[in-house]
Order: structure tokens, then sequence, then C-alpha cells
């Protein structure tokens, strides 16, 4: 071995080739040893979050008009700043209720607290709880349930198990009467100063059906609607409420109701009341009438069929239920696909909006059917089929106009609303003294922030004038439907839903076997 040569153990190398073999595992730790140095204390900045999608933008908007609803002693963090106390003597004359009926919502651009549109939004929380949780909204829309709630319990006696009426309706108006009530009446929430009638219905097996969605007193209320001896419609027959919310048919909220008390209590006597065959047919639910496709305050077949599919989908329980779960399937699927142009079961306008009120005020209708479709894709999605969404009312519409106030540049400016289109200030103006405002051309001195107006007819005209509540007047029936589509289709905090957090009250009675597969489409 040379004096240029080196050993180790077996391997000779030149010292030449050793020195630089040393230089660069010395250089290489140092380098390496800089970068992790440099990584570990060097000052750390969070990626920027990627701005929100267009469905959230409209979904912060939407939300807002709640507040702008609300009625009752208000916070100063409502957030709307034209809006005060209101209602703070409504039902104050009732002996059995403490407090009144002070609280809930102003139906739409009147002054009436009706129960039936108050829905919806519990239901997409539920489906969608991490998409608020991820825009920061989780808080406020339990605030804005809550406040509803509050004061539907306050309408019945929730502790009871048995009740014989339901306060069903504070205001309202008599059809061209020249009485103070809310019709003749434009005057602010705020300034009210005529008599607000209370309604009771000692009968209500749709109203009561529809309040089922509380989980106090849901019992309570079941019974009093299933009460044999007393089944007429809330609305029939009172000059205050029909003209206006006449419920047509209570067997759809006893298919609506039975399913949401299944989910909540896991008692099999709701889900086998909700897969009766008798009910299913006295509801109408396998008549493939067009317009028992349409979910509204009046319908809700087409929801309480989609819940009832989802049971079907992820729990699969089987006999005696899988007959009638498969035909709401079924008929799911059929509803689903008639949404769609191309199998002509509705008409569409030319600019591409889907026709389900025939043409009137039908913005709320559709934003009920894109939540419903929004859903069904996320629950065939969870089994591997994909699904589809819609655009219509933020701007891809032939007027190039956002529907959803404050959303965009060009919206409804003379929105059909008393509280946004009079001034606030010390002056209160009188029943009458209100008018003015109302036939004002002048805009809206408040934009009532993501409130949806009934929208265009079917040739795609929209008038923006405030005394043409058709085209201009909001309501929350239609935010609700709105708020539930936007909630569903933004891709904040992912895709997706959570397809085991409603099933919570259900044990494993049943192991969540494979979904069965869905019935073949028309």
């Amino acid at each position: 071995m040379t004096e240029s040569e080196f050993s180790l153990g077996c391997v000779i190398c030149s010292r030449k080739a050793l020195k630089y073999t040393i230089y660069g595992i010395v250089i290489a730790f140092l380098v390496i040893g800089l970068v992790t140095i440099v990584v570990k204390f060097w000052p750390k900045h969070k990626p920027r979050p990627s701005p929100p999608d267009n469905y959230t933008l409209a979904l912060l908007k939407a939300l807002i008009f709640f507040n702008a609803q609300k009625s009752g002693e208000l916070t100063k963090s409502n957030g709307v700043p034209w809006r005060g106390n209101s209602g703070l003597q409504d039902g104050s004359k009732l002996t059995d209720v403490k407090g009144g009926l002070v609280g809930g919502y102003y139906d739409a651009g009147d002054n009436t607290k009706f129960h039936f549109p108050m829905t919806m939004l519990s239901w997409s929380v539920i489906e969608y709880e991490h998409k608020y949780r991820a825009i920061g909204e989780y808080d406020h829309i339990k605030d804005l349930i809550k406040w509803g709630t509050d004061y539907l319990l306050r309408t019945f006696n929730s502790t009871a198990t048995k009740i014989d009426k339901i306060y069903s309706q504070v205001g309202g108006a008599l059809n061209n009467s020249r009485t103070p009530y809310d019709h003749y009446c434009w005057q602010r929430p705020e300034d009210m100063n005529y008599e607000r009638p209370v309604q009771t219905a000692t009968s209500g097996p749709d109203l009561a059906g529809e309040m089922l969605k509380l989980v106090k007193g849901a019992a309570t209320l079941f019974a009093f609607a299933r009460d044999l001896g007393k089944r007429t419609s809330c609305c029939r027959g009172n000059p205050l409420t029909e003209p206006f919310y006449n419920s047509t048919n209570y067997f759809d909220e006893f298919m609506w109701g039975s399913a949401w008390l299944y989910y909540a209590t896991c008692n099999k006597t709701y889900l086998l009341l909700a897969t009766n065959p008798g009910l299913s047919k006295k509801s109408k639910a396998n008549f493939m009438i067009p317009d028992l496709r349409v979910l509204s305050w009046d319908n809700k077949l087409p929801a309480a069929m989609l819940l009832l599919t989802r049971i079907r989908i992820f729990f699969s329980p089987g006999y005696p239920y899988e007959e009638m779960l498969s035909s709401y399937h079924n008929i799911t699927c059929v509803t689903m696909c008639s949404y769609l142009q191309r199998f002509h079961v509705f008409n569409f306008t030319k600019g591409g909006l889907l026709q389900l009120n025939h043409g009137r005020g039908q913005l709320q209708y559709v934003a009920n059917a894109a939540f419903l479709a929004s859903l069904f894709v996320d629950y065939l999605n969870a089994t591997g089929v994909p699904g589809w969404n819609c655009w219509y009312f933020y701007g891809e519409n032939p007027l190039k106009m956002s529907y959803i106030v404050g959303y965009g540049n060009k919206f409804p400016r003379h929105v059909h609303h008393r509280g946004a289109s009079i001034p606030t200030g010390k002056t209160k103006y009188s029943c009458t003294g209100g008018w003015k405002f109302r036939d004002t051309k002048n805009p809206n001195p408040h934009n009532i922030i993501g409130a949806m107006v009934g929208g265009p007819d079917k040739f795609d005209k929209f008038e923006d004038l405030r005394t043409n509540f058709s085209y201009t007047e909001p309501t929350l029936a239609g935010n609700a439907g709105l708020v539930a589509a936007l909630v569903s289709l933004t891709g904040s905090g992912g895709y997706g839903f959570d397809k085991n957090i409603i099933f919570s009250a259900v044990p494993p009675e049943y192991p969540l076997s494979p979904p069965p597969p869905p019935p073949r489409r028309p």
C-alpha cells in the first residue's frame, strides 16, 4: 500500500479521494443543517385561504335577511341598523301565555307572523353543519333557528302531554278591507299601532305536523295533529289565513313529521306510519302529479320522500319498511329527473329558469328544488353516483340581474317590504302615511340584504316595482330554501355531507349494510 493510499477495512482508496469525500460530507451536513435551522426558526406564515366561492358570498348575505325579519326585542348585535324593537304587545291579552307571543319572524314584506313558512333551515344545518362552521356562520344560524323555535314553543303548551289548541298566527289582513290591518297599512314594524289579532287553531294536523321539527313538545304536537276527532285544516274558513296560507292536504305533513320524529327518537312507530301504504295513498305520494313534485310550504311530499330515501340508502332497515321505502326512492328519482329540461315535465323560460309555480313568484320553488336536487346528489355521490347543480339566481339570466338583494351590482331596489321602504328616524308614519313610500318610484332607503325576491315571470320579464309583490316581495319560505340550496352547493368546508350525524338517535339495531341500488331511472 503506497503513501497516497489509505485502508478503510477492506476498501482501499486514495488519500485525495478520502479528503474530497470528507469535505463533501461536511459541506452536505452544513447545508442540510442550515436548511433545517432556517425552516425551524423562520417566521411561519399560514397560507392564504382561498377566497370564498360565489355560493358562499351569496349565502352570507341570504342569512342576513332573517335578521331583518325578526319581531320582538332586538339586540344591538342584530346587524340590521334600520330595524328595532317591534311587536312587543303581540298576544299580551292572552291569559295562558306568559309574556304573550313576542318574538318570531315577520313572514314577508308585511308584518304578519305565520307559522307555515318557518321551515328548511334546520334541515340544512343537520346535513351541512361542517360548511356553516367553515364560513363562521354556525352560531349565527343556530341563533336564527332558536329565535323561531322559541317563538313556536310559546304558541302551545309544550310541557303538556295533550293540548287542545295552537296559537297559529299574529296579525293579518282581510282582503279588500280598509280596516287598519297588516295589508291595508304600510308601516314599519316598529311603528305599528293597530290591533294585531291572534288566530287560534283548535284543529291543525297540517300546522302541527309542520311544527314537529321541534324536539321539545314534538310528541305532544303529533298527538294533536293525529287527533281523529279534530282533523280539519287549521286555515280552512279563516279569512285572515286562508287566502295566504291555505293548506290543501295534511297527510304530507304526517309523512314529513313522522320521518323527522323517527330520526329524532328512533321510535319505530313513526317509521311504520311514514311507510304506511294507506298514508302514501291519502297523501297522493304515488300519483306522480307534476305539482306534487314541487316542494313548498303546502306540499312536503318531495322532502318527506327524500328523507325516507335517505333511510333506505344509508340505513337499509329492510322488512317491513323496504317496499314503501323503495317506492319513495323511485319517486324521488323521478322527481329529480323531472327538474331536468330534457324530460319535458315542467316548462322552462327562454332564459333557462325552471317554472314550478306556473310562472308566478317562482324563485322560492326553484330554490327548494335546487336544495333537494343538490342534497340528493350528495346522497348518491356517497354511493358513487354523480349529480348536477344550477346557476340562474345570481345573474346568469337574460336580464343579467341578481335576484338576491345586495349580491352583485344589479339587483332589485324597490323590494316590496314595509321596513325597508320607509326611512328610519324620529318620524313615525301612520297607517296610511306610509303609502307615499309604498307608491314612490324612488328606490328603497334600505337594501334588505340577502332577500330573494319573487323573481321573473314565465317570459323572463321582471319589473322592479314595489307595488307588484309577485316580482319583488321576499319571503321566509323563499329565503330558507335559498340558504339551504346555497350551503349544499358551496365548496367551503369541503363538498359532501355527514351521512351519519342524522342517525345520532338511532342505535345500531341493524347493521349498516351496503345500500341497495337506486331504482332504474326513466
